[in-house]
């Protein structure tokens, strides 16, 4: 009996592999802005709107979908977004033009945020209460594996066979995820009651949640603002070739994806302290890594470091978000995770945002880690705010 409660859920692995599609999709294209515009005779900023559009999609329909589809099944939930994924990405590598390319990014978009909304509180019931945050952190590295593995494969693919081979690639991944949802996730997975104008309000005007939705976007953002412009760092700051910095931001994704396990271990009880802490840590790295970035070893050691520190608070907020739901806004738990997903993306807007004007200005790159820095340590003013407010008031609805 003990080793079975031991053993890993099989529908945690089918949440994985679908994870591992959408994250894919959502930062390939990076990758392959420059085949996208030359191939459909746009300018380089008017494809950048496919980044932007997508994060739009899923930091605005999220929610909002997450909500009008909260008493759905959650077995049957899960099938159609994986259906509506593929379908979005076999339209994008079929659009005869950049319009159609767009809408099929931003309904690629829409199932991207209610799959991790759904999917990080199904993962949470899926096992025992001291062990919910890994169980989040394990469905998120289907994330931060697609960053380390999947993104520089699909842009290969892009750069060789054309960009709408990838988008073919993975629809592939989608009809992968999909078919693992049917096999591997039960049928008896506790449903939310249908979420109602008046619980959405609640959500969003709940303390407690959009004191921990601004951890997210801050402590999230906090990274974005360097990690947007990475390459461009290593190869004129560093002095690292473009086939060394490839090889470096593959070491980066790997400890992405091992910082994004250690923090949800580290979680797992004592979400606010741990998130202080990994806050804490990652403002002293990037403050470090804007001295270290000009000398190769040490700034490839600093780099590692903050790599792991830099996905390591996903799952820590993306479970006091759950727990915050629980006891403060019983039964909207879908909901208030959508919520969080959008934060996510509104901090990777804000942060590769700010980044961009910081290079576009005197401070120019090397001031990137530093502006990061900053962010997060906005982030760890509101953690201390936070806790100090979840400590005082009691637990009930508000």
């Amino acid at each position: 009996m003990d080793k079975h409660k031991k053993r890993l859920p099989a529908a945690l692995w089918a949440l994985t592999i679908s994870a591992f599609g959408i994250g894919t999709t959502e930062f390939v294209i990076v990758g392959l802005l420059p085949t996208v515009a030359n191939d459909l005779k746009i300018t380089l900023p008017s494809a950048g709107l496919l980044v932007s559009l997508y994060a739009i999609g899923v930091a605005i329909g999220a929610p909002i979908l997450t909500a009008l589809t909260s008493g759905i099944p959650r077995k049957r939930l899960l099938i159609a977004l994986m259906v509506l994924f593929t379908i979005g990405n076999a339209l994008a590598s079929i659009a005869p033009g950049f319009y159609t390319l767009v809408l099929a990014r931003i309904v690629t978009g829409f199932a991207h945020g209610v799959f991790f909304a759904v999917g990080a509180t199904i993962a949470a019931s899926l096992v025992p209460v001291e062990k919910r945050a890994s169980a989040i952190a394990i469905m998120f590295s289907g994330l931060t594996i697609a960053i380390v593995t999947g993104v520089p494969f699909g842009t290969f693919i892009g750069q060789h066979f054309g960009w709408r081979a990838t988008f073919i690639g993975v629809a592939i991944l989608g009809i992968i995820g999909l078919i693992s949802s049917i096999v591997l996730i039960p049928k008896n997975l506790k449903s939310e009651k249908a979420i109602s104008l008046n619980n959405l309000i609640k959500v969003i005007s709940n303390k407690h949640l959009l004191l921990v939705y601004l951890m997210t976007i801050l402590g999230y953002g906090g990274t974005f603002v360097a990690f947007t412009y990475l390459s461009p760092i290593l190869q004129e700051l560093t002095h690292l070739s473009e086939s060394v910095v490839n090889v470096i931001l593959l070491l980066y994704g790997i400890a992405i994806a091992f910082g994004n396990l250690i923090g949800g271990k580290v979680s797992n009880k004592r979400p606010h302290k741990a998130l202080l802490w990994m806050f804490v840590l990652q403002t002293l790295i990037l403050l470090l890594f804007a001295f270290t970035v000009h000398y190769t070893l040490v700034g490839i050691i600093t780099l590692f470091i903050m790599g792991a520190l830099s996905f390591s608070n996903v799952p820590g907020l993306q479970l006091l978000v759950v727990q915050t739901a629980e006891k403060r806004v019983p039964g909207a738990e879908d909901i208030a995770s959508a919520f969080n997903i959008a934060a996510f993306n509104i901090g990777i807007a804000i942060g590769a945002y700010a980044g961009g004007l910081i290079v576009a200005s005197p401070l120019g790159l090397g001031a990137t880690p530093v502006a990061g820095a900053l962010f997060v340590a906005m982030a760890i003013v509101i953690t201390l705010i936070s806790k100090k407010s979840t400590d005082k008031t009691p637990e009930k609805q508000v």
